[in-house]
């Protein structure tokens, strides 16, 4: 009976039948947890605005790429804390209570994927000298629709997949904790997140970035030892998760509530798995290209670093941090599954409504009932914080890239004369813009791939991602294919991938109890299968298109691809920027003007919008400038500090694949 009372008093009730008659109001109503996150928010805020004031906002290189400045260590970190958000907490810990570790390719995939991005791709894109990705296609192909249409097509993904599915992740866990309708939680969460990233600009979310990451390992640690140690370590694990089924189950199949037999193997069946292990593989490295080697998201805090060195070593981070998840996050899933199997793992309808309020499952509540029931005082006001620091450093990155992509791709095309100052304002009012959309998203969020939240989002990848992926891959390391390639190519993959994502929808992705009637011709095809197949497609239509006719001259593509990184000619750009910053607007900024009062100084002194007098550049300092920016040599000693630990990480991933297989 004590201890009943005492993990009452801590949060849920353990034993499950009393579950739904506690107050989740009461969780955190309580000192020392409202003390932990007032003073997150006290130390976040206080280093956003401590980059804030360090940095330049008021300029396009300022705001976006930070200047350009950034060391290794807020590269790393931020990249990491860019791809895990609330989604990783909450999706990966939910589909490996479902279903096992094999979440966790994902997770380890990245591990090549991120030597890949700083040997391969990076170097072409600073010699490239851009600023977005979509820019860089318009460098290399000419013409302005490739442009708009991967502008359009990343703001639709961003959308659809990592705003949508990171704000009802983040939704869930404060919805749980404390009592707040998921739309409230929504909107109190984008109003503080928006705050630093609309007024701070990229080196503040970078800098916040390591915080919030230093936040979530400490926090995710503390949580994992807490569950081992109520579980009784792993081996206890690996045999509880085998028998951890629902007490009320009705005449539902047994398939749809026993654990798989596969459960512990990272490689699977090619057939019958529900993660085939080629697909796992190939399949999976075709749209992560896009993710993590072509995204905006991504790209742009490479693009910040100081030099290419430093652009490795962030990689190199962030790649030995992606080996922690399946310590942090699927096993304490599985976890969860085993001490809470009537909640985390409910099969009938009713109950999982009863739980979790969806009918589907309740996987997605794994890892912040652990957090309600496990965590003491104190830590669990830390985990509330962690999972806020993980939701808001993936919005903020989220945020400050669309941004960059609107700003610099789709609004020049209307306004090529626009001031500095009218791109920085354009950009921030579209950041509002798009929070509208995602919040609009998320019942189809809430419902979709059986409840698991991860494949929702990497399905939806999967139909849209693959034809982007195999444009930049023949953009940069085949100087064959031309514009009219790669937009038929585009147009093509889009057009097929639109047919199974929208029949599936129209369908439903159905679950283990109620299938989908989806025919089996379009959704009977496992969907990295499907994102192969997808790719394959794109690449036979763009180099046949391409083969027919005419090529691009060399002049024009001199270090825009591999073959010709290294030329030293001139080049010829197909087309000129569409965005000037107009040199009259100097002479206007010496003109007399009348001093603006003290609260409108205030203001635009806090957005970064304040009025500076750059000193007028030469054209040979310009041209200084220029080389600086796209200048990729190294340190002879960091080149091989950073290739030795590329070989290393290469080397750890096979072993833990190896290990898990």
């Amino acid at each position: 009976m004590l201890s009943k009372m005492s993990w009452d008093y801590f949060g849920f009730s353990r034993i499950i039948r009393n579950t739904e008659n506690q107050s989740p109001a009461s969780a955190l109503n309580n000192a020392a947890d409202i003390s932990v996150i007032v003073a997150y928010f006290v130390v976040v805020l206080a280093v956003g605005v401590w980059a804030m004031v360090r940095t330049n906002r008021s300029t396009v290189g300022g705001f976006f790429l930070a200047g350009r400045s950034m060391v290794w260590w807020p590269i790393g970190a931020s990249l990491f804390a860019s791809n895990i958000g609330s989604v990783h907490f909450v999706g990966i810990a939910g589909t490996a209570a479902a279903a096992g570790i094999a979440i966790c390719g994902f997770e380890w995939n990245a591990l090549v994927l991120m030597v890949i991005l700083g040997w391969l791709f990076v170097p072409i894109y600073i010699k490239a000298g851009v600023v977005t990705m979509p820019e860089y296609l318009k460098k290399r192909f000419g013409g302005q629709r490739i442009r708009i249409y991967l502008s359009v097509l990343s703001l639709l993904l961003y959308a659809f997949t990592k705003i949508s599915a990171d704000m009802f992740s983040g939704a869930i866990f404060i919805q749980l904790a404390l009592g707040l309708n998921i739309y409230v939680a929504v909107i109190a969460l984008l109003a503080i997140t928006a705050l630093y990233t609309v007024t701070g600009g990229l080196a503040a979310v970078m800098y916040t970035d390591t915080l919030q990451t230093i936040i979530m390992l400490i926090g995710s640690f503390i949580l994992m030892g807490f569950a081992f140690n109520e579980v009784g370590g792993y081996e206890n694990m690996m045999d509880r998760y085998m028998t951890s089924v629902p007490l009320i189950t009705g005449n539902i199949s047994a398939e749809c509530y026993q654990p798989r037999e596969d459960a512990f193997h990272l490689f699977r069946d090619p057939i019958n798995g529900d993660l085939p292990w080629p697909a796992l593989i190939f399949g999976l490295t075709v749209q992560t290209i896009w993710y993590w080697c072509t995204d905006q998201v991504i790209v742009q805090r490479c693009l910040s670093a100081k030099n290419l060195s430093h652009v490795k070593a962030g990689c190199i981070l962030c790649g030995y941090l992606k080996l922690l998840p399946m310590f942090l996050m699927v096993f304490p899933g599985m976890i969860s599954r085993i001490l809470y199997p009537d909640v985390v793992a409910c099969v009938d309808p009713e109950e999982c409504q009863k739980y979790c309020g969806s009918s589907v499952a309740c996987t997605n509540i794994a890892y912040p009932k652990l957090v309600m029931d496990l965590m003491p005082n104190g830590l669990r006001g830390l985990m509330l914080a962690v999972m806020l620091a993980s939701l808001m450093s993936s919005l903020t990155s989220i945020f400050n890239s669309a941004s960059t992509l609107f700003t610099m791709d789709i609004y020049t095309k209307v306004r090529s004369r626009a001031k500095e100052r009218e791109l920085m304002i354009a950009g921030r009012v579209f950041i509002v813009f798009l929070i509208g959309v995602s919040i609009a998203w998320i019942p189809v969020v809430q419902s979709a791939q059986s409840g698991q939240l991860f494949d929702y989002i990497q399905s939806i990848i999967s139909y849209l991602a693959p034809p982007i992926s195999a444009v930049f891959l023949l953009a940069i390391f085949c100087k064959r294919v031309n514009e009219a390639g790669a937009f038929y190519g585009l147009i093509v993959g889009l057009i097929v991938g639109l047919t199974r994502m929208i029949t599936e929808f129209a369908y439903g992705t159905g679950n283990c109890v109620s299938p989908s009637d989806c025919p089996a011709i379009i959704c009977g095809v496992h969907y990295l299968y499907f994102g192969l197949i997808l790719f394959t497609i794109t690449c036979i239509v763009i180099v046949g298109v391409s083969l027919i006719t005419k090529p691009i001259d060399d002049k024009h593509l001199h270090r825009l691809c591999w073959s010709l990184r290294d030329s030293t000619e001139e080049r010829v750009d197909l087309e000129q920027d569409d965005w000037v910053n107009d040199e009259e607007d100097e002479k206007k900024m010496e003109e007399p003007e009348e001093e603006p009062g003290f609260c409108k100084k205030a203001v635009m002194c806090f957005c970064g919008l304040e009025k500076t007098k750059a000193p007028k550049m030469t054209e040979e300092e310009k041209a200084e400038m220029k080389r600086k920016l796209t200048d990729t040599t190294e340190e002879p000693l960091w080149r091989n500090v950073v290739n030795a630990n590329a070989i290393i990480l290469l080397a750890v991933a096979v072993f833990f694949h190896g290990y898990f297989g």
